[in-house]
């Protein structure tokens, strides 16, 4: 097993691409980019912006360029060269072999910090998987990087010994991870079928990483949580990668809530698809919560990737809720034009940090999920004492009294449960 590369610091140069002249654009990747550095214990010392039509298929970058970048990376004392986009393995190794150092792309990064923050098995899988299906095209780079430098950022995982090996045994490997996460996957569809079976409704958070999914998680735990069990939250990109579920429980009324993966930009497919079926919490939710940053500077794009995301799980059309997170962090003149107070079952505006409208997103998410919801008086025979108990443990009952004629109840029930009790209705 190779060392933990984030007890250590590194220091890196980031370098971009621009293609299509748009600034702004590779100027946000880039400062993501090196929040994912930071995420990984690391410093950038320095970054670089080429204007370029066409890529270059051997360097990526010009000849200039890279020799340019060679002497920042000797007088910088530079460890690791991390490029905005994905690189082959032939320009991984042409780079390291011109610039001395060793060379990283995004990808390989997210996937060094996924490897870090995964805690069950399901995760390790996930990003053992995605980590050789990324390297098995790019042995060529990889091989000589590998066997050179050792450990590290960049190298955590699957390790020397896979990537070394000829591309049958890394297969073979990625045949057997596949299998082994299809049995999880089944053990998970098992887990869902109780759940929606109960009755109980799912809500799912979702959004971009780092908006405040899991603070809003915490805050429904320890002010409406059936068990004081919270979930890790910092502020960082990736603090939750497997999928938590919590029971919360308002005014009799309980649902399950479950805090998923976040996304960020140019997110690699191979993990897209890794992670899809930690991602399916939301598709088999009753509930969708879209989380945003509020305070971030580009809100419209944390928006168009997370758009992306459900619809390629085609969960566009799924009932939502929007929630505009850390409205603690928005200027005192932007909030006193009240549009943060334009609350209503569609859109909340919040800070999970302070507790502020936290309330009027529980009444929405409530309003939402139990929208069908009717109260019903009942008469059940006695022979349904099976139905009048599963009524008890799942559905919201006010009042239930045996009378001669039955048992009496008063419940909110959802629509699935009225349509078990229509013949039970009392007139």
């Amino acid at each position: 097993m190779l060392e933990n590369s984030f007890n250590k610091s590194f220091n890196a140069i980031l370098v971009a691409v621009n293609r299509n002249s748009d600034n702004y654009e590779v100027e946000n990747s880039m400062n993501e980019l090196e929040s994912l550095v930071e995420s990984a214990n690391g410093v950038v010392v320095g970054k670089m912006i080429q204007n370029l039509d066409k890529i270059n298929t051997s360097t990526y970058i010009g000849k200039g360029k890279v020799a340019e970048l060679a002497e920042f990376v000797e007088n910088l004392e530079v460890d690791t060269v991390i490029f905005d986009d994905e690189l082959s393995g032939v320009q991984i190794r042409n780079l390291e072999d011109q610039i001395g150092t060793k060379v990283i792309d995004r990808t390989i990064l997210i996937m060094d910090i996924f490897a870090a923050r995964a805690n069950s098995k399901e995760g390790r899988l996930q990003v053992e998987l995605a980590q050789l299906q990324y390297r098995l095209p790019r042995l060529v780079g990889f091989g000589k990087s590998l066997s050179r430098l050792g450990g590290g950022i960049g190298t955590r995982g699957p390790g020397e010994k896979q990537i070394e090996t000829d591309r049958r045994h890394i297969r073979r490997r990625i045949d057997d991870l596949k299998k082994d996460l299809a049995d999880i996957q089944k053990t998970r569809t098992l887990h869902r079928k109780k759940r929606k079976k109960s009755g109980i409704p799912i809500v799912a958070l979702v959004g971009y990483t780092n908006v405040g999914k899991s603070a809003i998680m915490n805050y429904m735990i320890e002010n409406f949580g059936k068990e004081d069990k919270k979930v890790e939250e910092a502020d960082m990109l990736f603090a939750t990668l497997d999928a938590k579920h919590r029971l919360i429980e308002l005014d009799n009324r309980q649902f399950i809530l479950v805090d998923t993966v976040g996304f960020v930009s140019k997110l690699s497919h191979n993990l897209v698809d890794a992670f899809k079926g930690t991602l399916q919490e939301a598709e088999y939710s009753d509930l969708i919560v879209k989380v945003e940053d509020i305070s971030h500077e580009r809100t419209d794009f944390q928006r168009e990737i997370l758009n992306n995301v459900l619809d390629d799980l085609k969960l566009s059309e799924k009932k939502s809720v929007f929630v505009y997170n850390k409205i603690d962090k928005i200027d005192t003149e932007l909030k006193d034009t009240g549009i943060f107070e334009q609350n209503n079952n569609d859109k909340v505006f919040v800070s999970a940090k302070t507790g502020l409208n936290m309330g009027k997103l529980t009444d929405a998410i409530v309003q939402k999920i139990f929208e069908d919801e009717k109260e019903l008086k009942l008469v059940l025979p006695f022979d349904k004492g099976d139905l009048a108990s599963k009524l008890c443990d799942n559905a919201n009952v006010l009042e239930i009294i045996y009378k001669d004629d039955g048992i009496h109840m008063i419940a909110r029930l959802s629509k699935r449960e009225q349509d078990l009790v229509k013949d039970y209705v009392a007139l």
